[in-house]
């Protein structure tokens, strides 16, 4: 985990070796102080040398100042090496989330990815800033302390070696308890972001359905779980600091006792050599591994914090996509031409949940093929296959006669232009969203795209034309106006198969007929698919496929199927009652 961690660091490896580096200057600095405070009073005004006492004040100064220094260019070093190392992290698990297939999308909710770049990042960031300094600095501090303690008198420097073992265990209690708390608690976030996410989302439903207090209570449920996990484990947490104040405390006062003892024995009897500048210093020096202990108790907090965070992010970051491309791909699609061999698929390993079993069909390229079934017959797990967003689980799929795990992913997607069920238009003008399928596309190409989708007609009724804004998700366009659209932007890739997943349900049958009609005129030489509920947007097809529940239930033209499809002659004949009612 660290190792992987430390490979996003890259070009803020420098302000990460220079962060500690400063700071131990700087602590050298500070441990060289009480030194010169001790002379200064045991040469100086106990002796009463003026000349000494100006010569120590300047000496005192000069390390403070210096001191200083080192302390501001390590917390700079430090802030930009952690705000480096945490943009690193973000761009690394966006990078690689745009790799991953649908399979390993359907892994992750969007809440927890959301989480992971945003808060876990956050924690893992504020724990590498106080690891290249305070990590650095407590233990530095602490060992020159103890060493300089040492040096001025071991026998009370003895002292300390009792704290070890309390200090010891009672760090171990905390972390073997607190850690399983913070990973069940960032699960929780998980949770809290993907309530706010559904509630904005469908922000329309909630008020018209009057169900505000509901989504309230939603809110406070996973609220106050994450108040008592977080309670319980800061409870745990809140025991460092009283444990570290404890032995610093009493070594202090051991100190003091002891050392005072010792000073006034001295001025009887000058043999034992203790005097009150080495007291003093002694205290100082206590005061400094005081200080360390508790800078490396809030080091340790931060540390067990951010540890569960770390785990996520690196699950993120090692996540790799189920579909790569091979040995030397192949750069380029003959034709549309498509044939499914034994085919199944399913979205688990378990071989009783396949919604796709035993497909065997072919589709010649510049075909028209419609598509139809109830919900649930796997219509768009059947289109899915074709750019290979989701692989085989048996059997082989051909795409311009050959195997689609043999081409490369870019290439067999750029000829392959899939207008999902789901439509999405993103933030900026039409034009913006439109060259999502061609970025190089003039302005006629786009203009003949979305006449052929329908869409030039109320594009032109906009006062800025192409050049309209476009809201988050397409909230300022109907649902018809964002499908042709979105077919439009399909069209600019020019591919050599067209899928429409139930993509013109939301436009008129007349709008639907032009659209399709277009299709059989300006792109011949395109396959096309098209998913649809209504027969009427099928029946010109050259062979509609009938699925019923995974399987293939008949194919064939529209005349054909009446006769000997009964799924197709029902769902044709309830759709001509509607009408004529």
């Amino acid at each position: 985990m660290i190792k992987r961690l430390a490979s996003c660091i890259r070009e803020y490896k420098k302000s990460s070796i220079l962060a500690p580096i400063f700071i131990v200057m700087e602590v050298v600095m500070e441990v060289i102080i009480p030194i010169l405070m001790a002379n200064l009073i045991d040469y100086g005004i106990d002796a009463g040398n003026m000349g000494y006492i100006y010569k120590m004040g300047l000496f005192l100064v000069f390390s403070s100042a210096i001191a200083l220094l080192f302390g501001v260019l390590s917390g700079r070093s430090a802030a930009v090496a952690s705000a480096g190392f945490a943009k690193n992290l973000r761009k690394d698990m966006y990078y690689n989330v745009q790799n991953f297939s649908f399979s390993n999308i359907d892994k992750f909710s969007t809440a927890s990815i959301v989480t992971r770049l945003t808060t876990d990042v956050t924690n893992v960031q504020n724990a590498y800033q106080m690891i290249i300094r305070l990590a650095f600095r407590c233990p530095v501090m602490l060992i020159l302390s103890v060493v300089m303690a040492l040096k001025i008198s071991p026998q009370l420097s003895l002292i300390y070696a009792g704290c070890i073992p309390v200090l010891g265990f009672g760090l171990f209690f905390i972390m073997s308890k607190a850690h399983p708390i913070f990973e069940r608690v960032f699960k929780k976030y998980d949770k809290l972001n993907n309530v706010v996410q559904e509630n904005l989302h469908g922000i329309r439903v909630v008020k018209s359905f009057v169900r505000e207090e509901r989504e309230i209570e939603k809110f406070d449920a996973i609220s106050e779980e994450i108040y008592k996990d977080f309670s319980k484990a800061e409870k745990i947490l809140s025991f460092n600091a009283p444990i570290m104040q404890f032995c610093a405390y009493t070594c202090m006062i051991v100190i003091a006792w002891f050392g005072a003892r010792m000073v006034i024995a001295s001025g009887n009897n000058p043999a034992i050599g203790f005097t009150t500048g080495q007291l003093m210093s002694l205290v100082t020096y206590t005061m400094q591994i005081l200080m360390s202990l508790m800078m490396l108790s809030m080091v340790f907090v931060m540390i067990v914090i951010s540890r569960a965070s770390a785990e996520r992010i690196v699950e993120l970051l090692d996540e790799t996509s189920d579909l790569t491309n091979g040995n030397n791909p192949i750069e380029e699609v003959k034709d549309g031409s498509i044939e499914f061999k034994n085919v199944q698929f399913g979205y688990s390993k378990n071989k009783e949940k396949r919604c796709l079993r035993d497909i065997n069909v072919s589709i010649q390229s510049g075909e028209t093929v419609g598509i139809i079934g109830g919900t649930g017959s796997s219509k768009t797990s059947f289109v899915q296959l074709i750019p290979r967003l989701y692989d085989v689980v048996e059997g082989e799929l051909l795409v311009g006669g050959v195997n689609v795990k043999f081409y490369d992913l870019e290439a067999l997607r750029n000829q392959v232009a899939m207008v999902l069920q789901k439509n999405v238009l993103f933030s900026g003008t039409i034009k913006e969203n439109l060259r999502w399928g061609n970025e190089h596309a003039t302005d006629e190409e786009l203009i003949h795209a979305c006449k052929l989708a329908q869409a030039h007609d109320f594009v032109t009724l906009f006062p800025k034309g192409y050049d309209t804004y476009i809201e988050q998700g397409g909230s300022n366009v109907s649902g018809g106006q964002k499908q042709r659209l979105c077919i439009a932007r399909a069209l600019l890739k020019k591919p050599k198969i067209l899928i429409l997943d139930d993509s013109t349900s939301a436009v008129d049958t007349k709008t639907d007929a032009l659209i399709r009609k277009a299709f059989l005129e300006e792109i011949p030489d395109t396959t096309k698919i098209i998913i649809a509920q209504r027969v009427s947007s099928i029946q010109d097809a050259d062979k509609i496929i009938v699925l019923d529940e995974g399987e293939i239930n008949a194919i064939g033209t529209h005349e054909q199927l009446l006769e000997t499809c009964e799924i197709y002659r029902e769902v044709y004949e309830s759709q001509v009652k509607a009408v004529a009612q």
